[in-house]
């Protein structure tokens, strides 16, 4: 697969106890906002800007913001832009992992964004290097001073991510680290299969999926039924419904609605990743999922009202 190495360190001294540490897709974003429909074989008028995004680095990136607890991020990305990823992830409070890829380059999205009142978006992915993060690129050492271990669903999507996935997890469940999960895509589940996700899934204690992702997963339209479901495979089930909040699962049992934040949208992409990254920081600060699941709606609601899926700057 061709590796020149990894940016960052573990094991220099300045590693805390306690750390998060976030394994997935570190992209290049270009997004693009638009009003009404596209215009086919001609010009749509378009403000477009390129930022840093990835559902992984996001998620890495919503947590530092949070605050309390050291936050690293292991993902792949191609020589090309390794060096403006690992300083923005850097800005951000995050410590980059980053495994230089020297075949393929940083992946990159097109993020197509309705600028109407939904600001929903639609994706055109070219993963690159993002998903060719393999067995090879884990280390034992990774868990060195980590409390908890989140993988971006991403991972699920290619061969080589999905041995990766396994060896970490079974890294984790040995060291007694609690593993998260957040699908991220719909539309790659439906390729990827339910029954395959599931199997790939043993071993995580928290699953994080948005309501489409849930209902794809069980089959079933209601979104507090597919929490239910699902915590039938997973210990914990952190259901995102955008503007209707979050539900919370356990046993089999919905056990807790958590409301949303009002917020007026402006760009829904990396909402959800925002939610999951407060959620786990403050998962990891004490918090119960309850109320760990507030700051995550909070964080989502602050994510939807500005463009890109990163954190405000501070100012």
């Amino acid at each position: 697969m061709g590796r020149r190495g990894v940016t960052g360190a573990v094991g220099d001294g300045a590693v805390r106890d306690g750390a998060l540490l976030v394994v997935g897709d570190v992209i290049t974003d270009v997004v693009a906002r638009h009003r009404g429909p596209l215009a086919p074989g001609t010009d749509t008028a378009a403000a477009i800007r390129t930022v840093p995004g990835g559902a992984g680095a996001n998620v890495a990136c919503w947590a530092a913001r949070r605050g309390g607890a050291e936050v690293r991020l292991l993902g792949r990305v191609g020589a090309d832009a390794a060096a403006w990823h690992e300083r923005e992830l850097a800005a951000c409070g995050v410590l980059p992992l980053l495994v230089v890829d020297e075949q393929a380059p940083t992946g990159t999205v097109i993020c197509l964004v309705d600028e109407g009142a939904a600001a929903e978006r639609t994706f055109l992915t070219d993963s690159g290097a993002s998903l060719r993060l393999g067995p090879g690129d884990w280390s034992d050492a990774l868990l060195d001073g980590v409390a908890r271990l989140h993988l971006s669903g991403y991972l699920l999507f290619t061969e080589a991510s999905r041995a990766f996935v396994a060896v970490a997890v079974k890294a984790a469940r040995a060291r007694g680290v609690p593993v998260s999960l957040d699908p991220a895509s719909a539309g790659f589940l439906g390729e990827l299969g339910v029954g395959r996700f599931r199997s790939l899934v043993e071993g995580v204690d928290v699953l994080l999926p948005s309501r489409d992702e849930a209902c794809l997963l069980t089959g079933v339209c209601d979104a507090a039924e597919a929490a239910a479901r699902l915590s039938r495979l997973v210990p914990l089930v952190v259901a995102k419904q955008g503007a209707r909040g979050a539900l919370l699962a356990r046993s089999g049992e919905v056990y807790a609605r958590v409301p949303a934040v009002p917020a007026t949208p402006r760009d829904t992409t990396g909402a959800g990743d925002a939610f999951t990254g407060a959620f786990l920081a403050a998962l990891l600060a004490g918090a119960d999922p309850e109320r760990a699941a507030a700051e995550g709606c909070g964080a989502g609601a602050l994510a939807v009202e500005q463009i890109g899926g990163r954190p405000p700057a501070p100012a």
